[in-house]
């Protein structure tokens, strides 16, 4: 910040500098925000993942993840869904694109019976691009 003391002329000269201080707030402020939605962003449904060694793939801007919780009741993101309107959730969810990939997440405690007829709903539901996910595991 700088200060003129000369008063040696009556004319106020025009001061070439740029002022930050109101950028280092709205900068702050921002960061703030990113901080606090952040967390927010993220699924919390509770579910122990199988490690894998596999390289992680890229992941599309808005996932779709249908989890299968340890007592097989099915999760698409946050919202419980109910087995018979699976595919009708999905498609709505998608927005109608039956080409949208579909991350399926389950506990290790799932048999691979259930996980199956999980996989086979969705097959009948016209949704055929699904994947598994899993923790990555240290190699």
């Amino acid at each position: 910040m700088g200060v003129r003391l000369d008063h040696g002329e009556d004319a106020f000269e025009e001061v070439h500098e740029i002022n930050v201080t109101p950028f280092i707030d709205v900068m702050l402020v921002l960061l703030i925000i990113f901080m606090v939605a952040a967390p927010l962003a993220t699924v919390d449904t509770a579910v122990d993942l199988p490690a894998s060694t596999a390289p992680p793939q890229e992941r599309p801007p808005q996932p779709l993840y249908l989890t299968v919780k340890p007592d097989l009741t099915l999760t698409l993101g946050d919202d419980a869904v109910a087995r018979e309107t699976l595919g009708a959730t999905l498609e709505q969810a998608a927005q109608g694109d039956k080409d949208a990939r579909i991350f399926l997440r389950a506990d290790k405690a799932v048999s691979y019976g259930d996980l199956m007829e999980v996989m086979n709903l969705l097959r009948a539901a016209g949704f055929l691009k699904v994947a598994l996910v899993g923790l990555e595991k240290p190699q």
